[in-house]
């Protein structure tokens, strides 16, 4: 991944929305989902939804398929992969303290889901 993209995808992935479509998408796995579920389950409007989905795709972290009128929606694991990617190993040189501290902040997240701590 080249700068210039890397910067779109982190462009793109600084908004909460975006973020809570990444969220959403991503345990649906390649199956996705198609956009009226996506509105329906996160409370947005079909036009407040497609400019989402649409910033999301052209940044290389979501990809899109038409079955008969409906349009899925999945995550691109390669380009979300390749983006932390760029970002671990061209911002941050490999550190291994910032390595520890995502693998350490995974967990952190998780109990921050389920209301425990992870220690």
């Amino acid at each position: 991944m080249d700068r210039s993209k890397a910067l779109a995808a982190l462009s793109a992935l600084a908004h909460e929305t975006r973020l809570d479509l990444i969220r959403l998408l991503t345990p649906q796995g390649a199956e996705g989902m198609a956009a009226g579920q996506i509105a329906e389950a996160l409370g947005l409007a079909a036009p407040r939804l497609s400019f989402h989905l649409s910033a999301l795709e052209q940044a290389g972290l979501l990809r899109s398929r038409k079955v008969a009128r409906n349009v899925f929606y999945s995550v691109d694991a390669r380009g979300i992969g390749a983006t932390i990617a760029y970002v671990l190993n061209h911002c941050c040189c490999d550190h291994p303290e910032v390595r520890a501290a995502c693998s350490h902040g995974a967990g952190a997240l998780q109990g921050a889901v389920s209301g425990t701590e992870n220690t």
